[in-house]
This record gives C-alpha cells, sequence and structure tokens, in this order.
C-alpha cells in the first residue's frame, strides 16, 4: 500500500462523526478511500448528511492532518507496527462477519496471529484465584492444543487467559484486544504482560493512537474480542459483567459461547449460570471447548505430533493419582499442592489424553 493510500484510509477513520457503519456505506458506494474523498460533495450527500459530505470534500483540517502524519511517524518507528486495513489480504477475515467490522485495525507484533483459529477467554476482572487459575489453565491447555487465545487484557481473567496461552509456548500465542489506542498500555498493572504480548504475541485497537481508556470504549472492543474467535469462554462473571455483553456479541455473530461453572453462592458464577441457562455450552475442562468448536479431537492432534514431555510437576501428579478414582480435595493432601495449581496441570493432562475427569469433581490416570 502507498502511502497516499495509507494516508486516505487514516483519514477515513480518524474524520469526527466516521464510524465503522458509515465508513462501510462509504466504502461500498466509492470503492477505495482515495475515492471518497475525490469525490464531490453533492455525490457524498447522497450516502452521509450534508455537513459531513462537505467535510470529506474538502482539505483535512490541521490536527486532521497532524494525526495522520503521527501515526505514519508511529509506523516508520518499529517493524512490529502496523495498520490493517479491510483492503489488505491479511485483515481478520473472521471480524467480516460482525455487523460493523471497523475499516482498520491498529497492531503490535504477530499480525498472522489475526486469521489462526482462535477462542476468546474473559471474565471478571475482580477475579477469585481460583478464577484465575481456571482461565490460565484452559489457556494453556487450549494453545497447546493449537488454538490462539483471545482477551482484553484487563485485570483479573484477561491477564490470566493472556498469561496461560505464553506459558504454553506454543506458536499459537495470544491476541490482546485493547479499548485504548494500541500504544497506550493499560491497565498500568499489566505492563509487563502487555510488553510480552507486543514481542510474542500481538495486540490491536481499532481506536486512534493515544486514546486513553475511556470507559464507554470497553463495550466497543468487546465486538471485536467476539468476532475474531470461534467460540468464547466466560470464566467467573457476575450478572453485571462486561462479559456477559461479549458473550451476547459472539452469540449474534453466530459463535459458540461456553461458560466455567462455579459456587451457587458466589456472585461471581452467577452471570457463567446465567449463560448456561440460556443455552451455553458447560466447560469442565479444555476437551469440553475442542469438542463444542468441533476441531480435531485432542487425541489426533496428539497423534499428528510429537508428544509433549510432562513437566516434573505433571509426572508428580501422575504417580499421586494413581489408576483409582480420586477427588481434588484428596490430591491436595497427597502432593501439598494448592487446588488452583493442581487444576491447571489436570487441565493440560486430560487434553494430552493422561487423565480423565470423572463426575463428582474427581479424576483417572488412564496411562
Amino acid at each position: 500500500m502507498d502511502a497516499a493510500e495509507r494516508a486516505a484510509w487514516l483519514r477515513l477513520t480518524l474524520t469526527p462523526e466516521v464510524g465503522p457503519r458509515t465508513a462501510r456505506a462509504l466504502l461500498a458506494a466509492f470503492g477505495l478511500p482515495t475515492a471518497i474523498f475525490e469525490a464531490s460533495a453533492s455525490a457524498l450527500g447522497r450516502h452521509v448528511p450534508e455537513k459531513l459530505g462537505r467535510t470529506l470534500a474538502a482539505a483535512p483540517d490541521p490536527a486532521l492532518r497532524a494525526a495522520i502524519d503521527a501515526t505514519e511517524d508511529w509506523l516508520a518507528r518499529d517493524a512490529s507496527h502496523a495498520l490493517v486495513t479491510l483492503a489488505d489480504a491479511d485483515y481478520p477475515q473472521a471480524l467480516l462477519a460482525i455487523a460493523d467490522p471497523p475499516p482498520l485495525v491498529f497492531a503490535i507484533g504477530r499480525r498472522e496471529l489475526l486469521n489462526r483459529p482462535t477462542v476468546a477467554i474473559v471474565g471478571s476482572r475482580n477475579a477469585t484465584r481460583q478464577g484465575e487459575a481456571n482461565a490460565e489453565a484452559f489457556a494453556r491447555a487450549l494453545a497447546r492444543a493449537g488454538l490462539t487465545i483471545a482477551s482484553g487484557l484487563a485485570l483479573g481473567i484477561d491477564a490470566a487467559a493472556h498469561r496461560g496461552a505464553l506459558a504454553a509456548e506454543t506458536d499459537a500465542s495470544t491476541i490482546a484486544v485493547v479499548g485504548t489506542g494500541v500504544d497506550v498500555i493499560y491497565p498500568a498493572a499489566n505492563k509487563a504482560l502487555a510488553l510480552e504480548i507486543r514481542r510474542r504475541g500481538v495486540v490491536i485497537s481499532e481506536l486512534p493512537l493515544g486514546t486513553p481508556g475511556i470507559a464507554h470504549n470497553f463495550p466497543r472492543r468487546n465486538r471485536l474480542i467476539a468476532g475474531l474467535a470461534r467460540g468464547v469462554l466466560v470464566v467467573e462473571a457476575t450478572l453485571r459483567s462486561g462479559s456477559l455483553i461479549t458473550a451476547r456479541l459472539a452469540a449474534d455473530a453466530g459463535r459458540e459461547v461456553l461458560a466455567v461453572p462455579g459456587s451457587i453462592h458466589s456472585p461471581l458464577a452467577k452471570g457463567c449460570h446465567k449463560l448456561i441457562k440460556e443455552g451455553a455450552k458447560l466447560a469442565e475442562s479444555a476437551q469440553d471447548v475442542v469438542d463444542e468448536l468441533r476441531l480435531a479431537p485432542a487425541g489426533a492432534a496428539a497423534a499428528a505430533a510429537p508428544a509433549a514431555e510432562l513437566t516434573t510437576a505433571q509426572a508428580a501428579l501422575l504417580e499421586a493419582l494413581g489408576f483409582d478414582p480420586v477427588d481434588l480435595d484428596t490430591l491436595a493432601q497427597r502432593t501439598g499442592r494448592d487446588a488452583g495449581g493442581l487444576t491447571a496441570d489436570l487441565l493440560e493432562l486430560e487434553l494430552a489424553q493422561h487423565v480423565e475427569r470423572l463426575p463428582g469433581n474427581r479424576y483417572q490416570r488412564l496411562r
């Protein structure tokens, strides 16, 4: 893409009052953005309000020109910085199925991940330790099954999902969809994680560079998380959680929705239970997610590639399991480990078909 065409895409996106739907209408009517800005005000006025048509037909004002120049400087500063437009072959194809795909996204990192099989993991910012352990374990197991993990880089479940995907140390990695400019790290507590995702995964945003964390931008961001994924897994959510918005958007876009159940007494389980009542798949293991997304069985994937070596902790856990069914509390007593760490390793062992989960939160060694 040459500089003039890129500048036209940026101008279209950065012009006030031009949102994704308006941009799509203009692109459908005129073709590429360069043709939009070559059109007359009267021609434009047949598709947008008259005042906006005059704005688009005139030369960009100094503030808009400065924003375009600043973005060009940002793109030139680092090879990992990218602008991915609807006209690019590596635009995330999954987003074309949502009602209002963004005309472009800003990206830092491995943009090839944007078209990999993806599952989103979302949930409460104020998660419990067990909830974070569950999210991390699901993400690690699913990444090792070849799925890229998408989430929103928020505190709590989002951060745990990203950490789990990175801990899998596979090529699948993770996508962080942020509700700020892609160059802004928010919240600050996730700075180290954000920098690691930039290096090993990819961070994307549809918002202009420098956009700070503003509340109304985060629900808007959620539609992209839902749109990128084949399915959305919700781990801990209250009845008012933004994660339920993501789940609804996923369902509206024809994606699968799954939820991890919890205690009937916990407010953080009520959102998940509501989703399950409304038809979401109850997810107790990574294999439940793989099955619901109709992917190749984990065993088939394992047969196609060399088996991953067990960690020392996983080997010790198998030894403690024996071949008789054992509940989680008993395992914790046998190993001296906390439930969160055990759950993480058991999920991975289950996906690798070393362990089977049984009713009553019990586990049995298979080999």
